[in-house]
């Protein structure tokens, strides 16, 4: 015994199995837009999260650009720092030397005073 189509099923059954036949297709149909329903709420969850992780890996760039910007900024600071630093270091021999020829000054004063 074949198949038979919706059509030859619904021309040849009594009206008694045409409903029991119209229930189960609309049993079917309700599982099936039940199914549906629940995948679409899931799928819509999925998409939330996605949506909610791209929020996060954006804040985390947007951190990594400004833990950047903070180091670079330490960096030249440092650099800013290492020059101050260097000419303080002149300036401090050029007082030990301007110090050492004062004294130098003062004991010639000193001899030709005596």
């Amino acid at each position: 015994m074949g198949r038979r189509s919706l059509a030859e099923v619904m021309a040849t059954g009594t009206p008694d199995s045409q409903a029991r036949f119209g229930q189960s297709v609309k049993g079917l149909l309700t599982e099936k837009v039940n199914t549906c329903g629940t995948d679409v709420i899931a799928l819509t969850k999925q998409v939330l999260k996605g949506s909610r992780s791209s929020e996060l890996l954006g804040q985390a760039a947007r951190n990594m650009v400004l833990q950047e910007d903070a180091i670079l900024h330490s960096e030249d600071s440092l650099r800013k720092m290492a020059i101050i630093t260097t000419h303080l270091q002149y300036q401090q021999e050029a007082i030990q030397k301007n110090v050492e020829q004062s004294s130098n000054l003062q004991d010639q004063l000193n001899h030709l005073l005596k």
